[in-house]
């Protein structure tokens, strides 16, 4: 099996920009264990792969995602027949296992897109909060509706969610489980854009990937990661990291294309990075 055979997503790529495209519409996309699994290994390869610059993620059919397929993990409930002690191990290892799905997007050096439309409830929350970047049509709707069965969720949401928005306003969405819609999700920051349909939506995701592709990559990937230690540090932290990341990652070669490229008003072309040996 390539790395990017898959029975849950669709893989496809347009220069530097790759679409992982979750292809289950009959199902509403909801996340049966070939998602968690191939997630992970897809974002790995196309880590290795130096030519790629973002990804999009989206969704096939109606909805974005339902979350996850509870019909799909029956088999959870038969390991609390066994050892109690046993039992809640076996269990923390699985939810590690899911947590580990949504990881491998901020693992990725390059920039990963959601766009949402239609629903976007439970671990969909889970899945665009390790995103990047979120973006959204009009009739996109959200929820944390793992209260509504009795759960705290588990795989990110609870973690993530108070990084990006109002802490107060993830605790109102958390503990009521309330659906809310596109342009609530756009005034409390957790989308930035919200177009009119599905179309436009994808025009301006595609769009904004492309222009994030034309981009120095060695740049892309040091805010990328600069964001995320920021997030999980102190201001003073973060500013020694990027002072540290930069004496060691910043080139001239790189400064003087866009330099040059800004002034004769042109698109600088950017060498792709190392291959891994």
């Amino acid at each position: 099996m390539s790395d990017f055979e898959s029975t849950f997503f669709a893989v496809s790529r347009d220069g530097a920009v790759a679409n992982i495209a979750m292809n289950r519409p009959d199902k509403a996309n909801a996340m049966s264990p070939d998602f968690w699994d191939d997630l992970p290994r897809i974002l790995d390869a196309l880590l290795r792969d130096e030519t790629v610059r973002c990804a999009v993620l989206t969704g096939e059919g109606k909805h974005f995602t339902a979350g996850m397929d509870l019909a799909a993990f029956n088999g959870i409930a038969k390991l609390f027949n066994g050892e109690p002690g046993r039992a809640a191990f076996a269990m923390r290892d699985l939810i590690l296992k899911l947590q580990n799905s949504f990881n491998a997007i901020e693992r990725a050096r390059f920039p990963v897109i959601a766009a949402i439309h239609g629903a976007c409830v439970g671990g969909g929350i889970d899945l665009i909060t390790a995103c990047d970047i979120r973006l959204a049509s009009a009739d996109a709707y959200f929820a944390i509706e793992e209260i509504n069965i009795g759960m705290a969720a588990d795989v990110g949401t609870l973690q993530r969610l108070p990084k990006l928005i109002s802490p107060a306003i993830a605790a109102e969405f958390a503990y009521s489980g309330r659906r809310f819609d596109a342009a609530e999700a756009k005034a409390t920051g957790l989308v930035s854009q919200v177009q009119e349909d599905r179309e436009k939506l994808m025009d301006a995701a595609f769009e904004f990937a492309g222009s994030i592709a034309r981009r120095s990559p060695l740049a892309i990937a040091g805010i990328k990661r600069n964001l995320a230690y920021a997030r999980d540090h102190s201001v003073a932290d973060g500013l020694d990291y990027i002072a540290t990341w930069n004496a060691g990652m910043l080139r001239a070669e790189d400064l003087m294309k866009a330099i040059q490229a800004k002034m004769a008003k042109q698109e600088a072309e950017f060498a792709d990075l190392a291959k891994e040996a």
